[in-house]
């Protein structure tokens, strides 16, 4: 499975590339600690959803920390979706190393 930095999310977004960011968080969480222009599927829903992702575009999957979409990459990645990739820290490291306005949980 790939992982990618806040970093690398941060480059892709200045560069203006085209990319899926897929939060798999609850709409709770979501409201309280959000990356602008996300898509918000929560993790227990993806199988049902599985057709609304493109298949050939890049997508990066964020969960609070990690964990959740890391187990969504991988289901991604086992079902046809190779340019699935894993944001490493999650949005708790995208608020700690990339924007501080974006509360913590």
């Amino acid at each position: 499975m790939t992982e990618l930095s806040v970093e690398d999310l941060k480059k892709k977004r200045d560069a203006g590339e085209t990319f899926v960011l897929l939060d798999v968080r609850e709409p709770d969480e979501i409201a309280t600690a959000a990356i602008a222009g996300a898509t918000a599927i929560p993790m227990m829903e993806i199988p049902q959803r599985l057709a609304e992702l493109p298949a050939a575009v890049d997508i990066v999957v964020l969960c609070h920390h990690g964990a959740r979409s890391a187990h969504v990459t991988q289901f991604l990645n086992d079902n046809g979706y190779d340019r699935a990739a894993n944001l490493d820290g999650g949005i708790d490291a995208w608020s700690q190393r990339i924007d501080r306005a974006i509360p913590r949980y």
